[in-house]
């Protein structure tokens, strides 16, 4: 593995940074191996680090840290030539051979941490942050498990399907089944226009010619039923959205000379069955009827709430309308004006049906059997899950005490089933004020810090962000210091999904000042740095956004100041973190350079990065980045001044 070509201190360590720099620098990354990818590019963006160290302290370094950082080269050297074949080949054989790309990229993490092992970092003279951040990384890298994406896997399977039944079809039948969720495959992998649909073909073409001499005839034989597919679907798909441009642009030549008076304020078109609202303003019978259905009690026009909601025929301006298509020869009733006709009569039989199974399943839940009770309440929780209309009759059923008595249950299920049924009512506005009132709160955080399953625990989690978007709640939440505790948990302990339900929900709770202090004293500060450099959590953005929020107290203030390993991650983060992220990682280190912060701005004039990070979203950045950034650089200027080193 060594190279005799590499002087020790030399060009091994000059080439180990101009490689990191390539990798972390890759720009679009491909939708397949998405997941593996960034996070191998996470891993060798803290590696540049370690290397910048060694090259700033031009010491001779021990034999067996050269050996480890040859043996490094080799993997990212590797690992560049890995992420360019899966940006430059055919998405779609990519996606057929994803559990073979995986474990190529699970396999060189797994060097990384091989090499790593004979790194003599106690010989080596780094930084305390670069020794810490290379010390995890080693961790990490030592116990990583592969990472096949599922949703690789399903839209595979799916292409195989689709292959499969269209190779057993006659040769009279061309067609596929399963069109639609070819067209989905298709979408997710990037193929979106014509011209990207005949790159992919293009690179097909290749990787058949490639393959056709080691790969033998059947993967060429696959590899070509995919290209017959794709130029299929590509024919099929750009066909019919050119009809349906055509048919979009002859209804605009039909109607584009509508008067204004006669257009919903809604839809912008025309009204069909003029109907009058409480604030006295006319809209579409359909149009209006979806507005309030979705749970709306305003008027969309003037925001003036509807103190009934009848709706009356507007039989003058229907009169016009029809007088005015009969004299431009526009069809008087097409089957849209059918559909708005019959659109309340239709919403009201659904609404009664929809009462009659709410009461019906809340008296089950109220006299049933234990086994009868875990089944009314998943049908509560799949009613509860669409419609504003839906939660508002289950809880006008009187469901919540009931629900909120459940979450006690001893049943699993019952309890998961009663807290993401409280979930899904608690998306209705009037609801939270309801679910308050049954002095849930205790239930559902007894749920969130011990429930009987994880779903349960995370779905508890999504309630508590629920309602506390309400300010009151806010208070009510805020006065329980086992609820910070429980999300605090949450989020060391719940999978990706509830690590961000509770990131979410603290956040929400922050926003209140007097919660800032109880999200601090439950541990939440530490745990949220160490998710900044967790790639298996990815909840980066949320972690910042909420740190930012905690460094307005004085206790956040003083227990951020607490984390070595911060400030190099978020210099890292003006770099390479999203337009969220950045904008938050300023925050932070702006916050954190004053008031007593002379130790930050030190440790940003001395880090070689800091000041073009700065310097460049100071220029190109996002309004607030700007903002942020420049009077961030004001700061240090002032700080460097005595020395003589005005930071431009």
């Amino acid at each position: 593995m060594i190279s005799s070509g590499f002087s020790p201190t030399g060009s091994l360590v000059e080439s180990l940074i101009h490689i990191s720099n390539e990798v972390a620098s890759v720009e679009k990354l491909p939708f397949v191996q998405f997941r593996n990818i960034s996070t191998i590019i996470r891993r060798i963006k803290l590696l540049s680090s370690l290397f910048e160290d060694i090259r700033e302290t031009n010491s001779p370094l021990p034999p067996s840290s050269i050996l480890c950082l040859t043996e490094l080269f080799s993997v990212i050297q590797r690992v560049k030539l890995l992420i360019q074949g899966c940006k430059d080949g055919s998405s779609l054989w990519g996606l057929m051979q994803t559990q073979f790309l995986s474990n190529q990229f699970h396999l060189l993490v797994k060097e990384m941490g091989g090499a790593l092992d004979i790194l003599p970092l106690s010989l080596l003279n780094l930084s305390a942050d670069t020794r810490e951040q290379v010390e995890l990384l080693h961790r990490q890298a030592k116990r990583v498990d592969l990472l096949v994406d599922p949703r690789e896997l399903q839209r595979r399977e799916e292409l195989l399907q689709t292959m499969t039944r269209n190779n057993q079809k006659s040769s009279g039948n061309k067609g596929f089944d399963d069109f639609v969720k070819l067209k989905e495959v298709l979408s997710c992998i990037g193929l979106r226009s014509p011209l990207e649909y005949e790159e992919e073909i293009k690179k097909l073409e290749a990787e058949a010619e490639k393959q056709a001499g080691t790969g033998g005839l059947i993967v060429v034989s696959t590899i070509n039923n995919i290209i017959s597919l794709v130029t299929y679907s590509k024919s099929v798909i750009f066909v019919d959205r050119d009809k349906e441009e055509i048919k979009e642009n002859f209804k605009q030549s039909i109607l584009s000379d509508i008067p204004d008076e006669f257009r919903c304020p809604i839809s912008l078109d025309l009204m069909k069955d003029p109907v009058i609202v409480a604030s006295g303003h006319t809209y579409d019978r359909n149009s209006i009827a979806q507005w309030i259905n979705s749970g709306h009690q305003t008027c969309p026009k003037s925001g003036q709430r509807l103190i009934h909601m009848a709706l009356i025929p507007n039989y003058a301006l229907k009169s016009l309308v029809h007088q005015w298509c009969q004299d431009n020869n526009v069809p008087g009733k097409s089957k849209l004006s059918e559909k708005a006709i019959d659109h309340i009569p239709a919403t009201k039989a659904a609404m009664n049906a929809v009462k009659m199974t709410a009461e019906f399943l809340v008296g089950k839940i109220a006299m049933g059997s234990p086994e009868i009770q875990r089944q009314a309440t998943y049908e509560l929780r799949l009613l509860a899950k669409t419609g504003m209309g839906n939660r508002r009759i289950i809880a006008e059923a009187g469901a919540i005490p009931f629900l909120v008595t459940l979450l006690s249950s001893t049943d699993p299920k019952t309890q998961e089933n009663a807290v993401t049924a409280m979930l899904n009512l608690s998306i209705l506005e009037n609801n939270k004020t309801l679910i308050m009132s049954a002095g849930s709160i205790d239930s559902i955080i007894d749920v969130l810090e011990s429930g009987k399953t994880m779903e349960a625990r995370e779905n508890a989690a999504a309630t508590i962000f629920s309602l506390s978007i309400i300010n009151n709640c806010k208070v009510i939440i805020g006065t329980r210091p086992r609820a910070f505790s429980a999300l605090v948990g949450l989020l060391r302990e719940g999978t990706s999904a509830g690590k961000k339900d509770a990131a979410s929900a603290l956040f929400n709770l922050s926003v209140y000042e007097a919660n800032k202090a109880s999200v601090v004293v439950a541990g939440a500060v530490p745990l949220l740095v160490e998710m900044l450099m967790d790639d298996k959590a990815g909840i980066t953005d949320d972690a910042l956004a909420l740190l930012a929020l905690l460094l307005g107290c004085s206790e956040g203030l003083e227990e951020i100041r607490k984390s070595k390993v911060l400030v190099p991650l978020l210099i890292d983060l003006l770099r390479f973190g999203s337009t969220k992220g950045k904008e938050n990682s300023i925050t932070l280190l702006l916050g954190l350079c004053k008031d007593g912060g002379e130790e930050v701005a030190r440790h940003l004039l001395i880090n070689p990065r800091s000041i073009p990070s700065l310097q460049s979203l100071s220029a190109d950045g996002s309004l607030k980045a700007r903002r942020k950034a420049d009077a961030l650089l004001r700061l240090l200027n002032r700080c460097c001044s005595q020395s003589h080193y005005p930071v431009g």
